[in-house]
This record gives structure tokens, C-alpha cells and sequence, in this order.
């Protein structure tokens, strides 16, 4: 089994949207190893080190490549959670390799044949966010790429898909097509699914509707998702980047409660083990 694919378990990849300084990196991954052990969940630190696809010139990036991947070092030594962050360019695959435990490919970028095989030549784990045009079906295309490149190990997340401007929906069949097509867990984003992308409303960074978190994870969990993607930070309002559909990190340990209790059921409906 791989970390993507915990043996018998639910996963959760949950940190901030963007690496910050030492102290919230670490006060977040702290808090998201303490309610994944209260709750015997596997989890996984998520952090980028650059926001290349922003709404704004003026939008914050991060710290870049070699300070990003020294602060996730930091998270790992601090917390001992395995660390997990994006490329965008297959230039970053081999030094992003060489510092994280999985790698992830945004949704925009995956049907980028280089970056994905680049990714799959580091032979680590690789999370591909499902593009928001793209059918669950065809997720199979950049699963297989991936796995002929080196890295056996992968898992497809559902983000939603795009329903005219600005606004996605999330279609509940993704996961069990994804994982009958892919053959690889299908985890659901909780949190950029409730995006509002674009600045419509004249601001230079995209909206939200995070309200909507707990009730989109609910079905998507009881749907057969394998486990969530989660931006949580303490703090959202003055988070650099996508605050404004982020989990407060108080509230993450009552999510993942109402998530398991889902999970429970479903899987003694159907006869699987929970």
C-alpha cells in the first residue's frame, strides 16, 4: 500500500493553501496529525510552494521552489507527517522529488503529458486533481501516463467541474467511475469544490461559499470518495491565498467526526469493511 492508499483506511490531505512561515506551517500540520490520530486517520501534510495559477499578477505566489521545499522539510521533522505539495513545470519534478513524500498535478494541468510524466519518473506517489472540464472517465488518460512513467502509485481527486461562470458543481458519480476506470482511490476537495474562481466581483482573487464544505464532503463520502482534500488554516480571513473557501482548523476534527460516521454506513450497507 502506499500513502495514498492507507491499508483499510480513510485518507485525509489537509495543510493551507500556501506555505507560510515555519510557525502556521507547523501549528497547522500539528493540528491536523492530533485530530487524524484522535480519529485513527491516515493523513498527509498538503502545502505549494508557488500559486502559478492566480487571478491576479498581484495575487500572492509563495516562497518559491528551494525556501518552500526547506519548510516542508521543516513540517516533516517537526510533526512526522508525510509531506505533500504541486508542480506546475516538469523543471520542479526532480528537486520536488527529492523532498516530499507524494506529488500533486493542479487540475488545470492534468493532461499535460511532460508534467505528468515527469512526476511519474520521480516513482513517488502522485495525486492528479481532475481538470474541471474533464469527464471522470477520461481521468483514466492521465492515471495511465503517470504509471508508465515510474510511479505505480497514484489517486484521482474530484474538484468539481465547471457550470458556466464562475461556479462549479461536483458530480457524485465521479468516484465510483474514477475508481473503476483508474483503478486508484478517488478522494474529493471539500474545499476548492466551494471556489468561486474568477474575480467577478472586482476583487483580484477568487470568492467562496465555504458553508457548503461540510454538506458537499457528507455526500461525496457517502458517494464512495476514499477520503478528502482539506485547506484548513487557523485563521482563513487572513490567509494569503484562498481564504475565503478554506476550514477553520477548529472545525476540522468535527468534519472528519460526521465524515467517519458516513463512512461507517455506507461501507455496512454494502458489505465492505470499514
Amino acid at each position: 500500500m502506499s500513502i495514498l492508499a492507507p491499508a483499510g483506511g480513510f485518507l485525509l490531505i489537509a495543510g493551507p493553501c500556501l506555505l507560510e512561515d515555519d510557525a502556521l506551517n507547523i501549528r497547522v500540520a500539528e493540528g491536523v496529525r492530533e485530530v487524524a490520530g484522535r480519529l485513527g486517520v491516515s493523513a498527509i501534510f498538503k502545502a505549494s510552494f508557488d500559486k502559478a495559477n492566480r487571478t491576479s499578477a498581484a495575487s500572492p505566489r509563495g516562497p518559491g521552489l528551494d525556501e518552500g521545499l526547506e519548510r516542508l522539510a521543516s513540517v516533516r521533522r517537526a510533526t512526522g507527517l508525510p509531506v505533500l505539495t504541486d508542480i506546475h513545470d516538469p523543471g520542479q519534478a526532480g528537486a520536488v522529488g527529492q523532498g516530499v513524500d507524494a506529488i500533486q498535478i493542479p487540475a488545470f494541468l492534468c493532461r499535460q503529458t511532460d508534467l505528468l510524466t515527469a512526476a511519474g519518473g520521480t516513482g513517488l506517489p502522485v495525486n492528479i486533481k481532475k481538470g474541471q472540464w474533464l469527464a471522470p472517465e477520461d481521468m483514466r488518460y492521465p492515471v495511465q501516463k503517470v504509471r508508465e512513467a515510474g510511479s505505480p502509485a497514484v489517486s484521482v481527486t474530484e474538484r468539481g467541474t465547471a457550470f458556466g461562470y464562475g461556479r462549479w458543481i461536483v458530480d457524485m458519480r465521479s468516484f465510483a467511475i474514477m475508481r473503476e476506470v483508474c483503478s486508484c482511490p478517488a478522494l474529493f476537495d471539500a474545499t476548492h469544490s466551494v471556489q468561486l474562481p474568477g474575480a467577478g466581483g472586482g476583487g483580484a482573487s477568487s470568492g467562496g461559499e465555504p458553508r457548503w464544505i461540510e454538506t458537499l464532503a457528507r455526500a461525496a463520502v457517502a458517494a464512495g470518495a476514499d477520503g478528502v482534500f482539506v485547506e484548513t488554516h487557523p485563521d482563513p480571513g487572513n490567509a494569503p491565498s484562498d481564504g475565503a473557501n478554506m476550514l477553520p482548523l477548529d472545525r476540522l476534527q468535527g468534519l472528519l467526526e460526521g465524515l467517519l460516521a458516513i463512512r461507517e454506513a455506507r461501507d455496512g450497507a454494502s458489505g465492505e469493511s470499514a
